[in-house]
């Protein structure tokens, strides 16, 4: 089966859907596994660091992967609406999928934590886009209750469908390299991502289709590191915003696949979440979600305990694309000035030679 015609698609005896299950695609998925051969050699690293670009799905963060499954499956079970609480990546992937599964979407999101682009694709994708004034994880608690009591449809990670979908990325990691890989490094923000990859790990395993299980990685920000600190922030604060979570709602599975996997999870500081993302765009021409960096943050923070070493693998999981927050990439970039509209002044200001 053709990788192109999305998740469910190719991996359809891992998914708990029927052949009655109506599939909702974007045919997201078969996102690349790049290289970073430009930041090995800068960080003298000599074990191989491989980028899973999730940003490339359809609507730009690994979301899609889940949100394929989980509405698949709530327009099987009779659903007309869905709901979800987000930070923005979930409600982008929410109101596609819904718009092509002819469903209603409601998003409650805290105001004015959500990054612009990501907002706009909500809105334009037609959800009902309601900011309450909370953190994510009183949107979350929200949206609980308004689907235990009401007839619309959770699509949060919450959901099992989500996980179920998101697995794949760790299929398609296996694939490409054919094994899994020494470790896999991610960012955790409500760690259904890093539960979804441990359990994709362990399902192709136990398959035959991998030797070997990667130890797990999750790294979050310093101002929203619940995990790291064992116990929930009420305040979360960092500029990577989708990982400004307080209480993850998968704390638990995150810590038992940190803990069967011989993993751990850390956290990183904001400014080496910006430096990591500058050298993803600078180095390897990757434009990632500030989110993203935190992997490449965390690679970078256990080269340099000497963890990353000569004959290991290590995949980064980069969870979205830099187009959904291009607010915090103009805010670290020079300035623009106007230029004279004349070739001779931009040549000598560019220090151009003449041929």
């Amino acid at each position: 089966m053709s990788s192109t015609e999305g998740v469910i698609a190719r991996y359809r005896s891992y998914l708990p859907v029927t052949a009655s299950t109506p599939v909702v695609t974007l045919r997201e998925g078969d996102t690349p596994l790049l290289r970073l051969r430009n930041i090995e050699k800068h960080l003298a690293c000599e074990a191989e660091l491989y980028a899973k670009f999730e940003g490339l799905n359809p609507t730009a963060s690994f979301k899609d992967r889940g949100m394929t499954v989980a509405v698949s499956k709530a327009l099987e079970e009779g659903a007309s609406a869905v709901v979800c609480a987000s930070t923005g990546n979930t409600s982008a992937s929410a109101a596609a999928y819904a718009a092509r599964a002819n469903l209603k979407c409601v998003v409650i999101l805290p105001e004015g934590a959500i990054a612009l682009g990501k907002l706009a694709q909500a809105l334009l994708h037609g959800a009902k886009v309601l900011p309450v004034a909370a953190s994510f994880d009183g949107a979350l608690e929200i949206v609980r209750k308004i689907s235990s009591t009401y007839k619309i449809t959770l699509v949060n990670s919450i959901n099992p469908y989500r996980i179920a979908g998101q697995k794949t990325a760790a299929f398609e990691v296996c694939d490409l390299m054919g094994d899994a890989p020494d470790y896999h490094i991610l960012p955790v923000g409500n760690a259904g991502n890093i539960t979804a990859y441990w359990m994709g790990y362990q399902e192709y395993f136990d398959a035959g289709k991998c030797a070997r299980k990667p130890r797990m990685f999750g790294f979050q920000a310093e101002g929203a590191a619940p995990i790291v600190l064992g116990r929930p922030v009420e305040k979360p604060e960092t500029v990577a915003s989708a990982i400004r979570i307080g209480n993850p709602a998968s704390w638990e599975s995150a810590i038992r696949a940190r803990d069967e996997s011989g993993g751990e999870i850390r956290a990183v500081s904001d400014a080496a979440i910006l430096e990591a993302y500058r050298m993803l765009a600078r180095m390897e021409g990757i434009f990632a979600e500030p989110a993203s960096a935190a992997a490449l943050a965390g690679a970078i923070q256990m080269h340099a305990e000497r963890l990353l070493s000569r004959g290991h693998r290590a995949v980064l999981t980069l969870t979205g694309h830099g187009l959904k927050d291009p607010g915090t990439a103009l805010k670290i970039v020079p300035e623009q000035k106007a230029v004279k509209p004349d070739v001779e002044s931009i040549a000598d200001m560019l220090g151009l030679k003449r041929l």
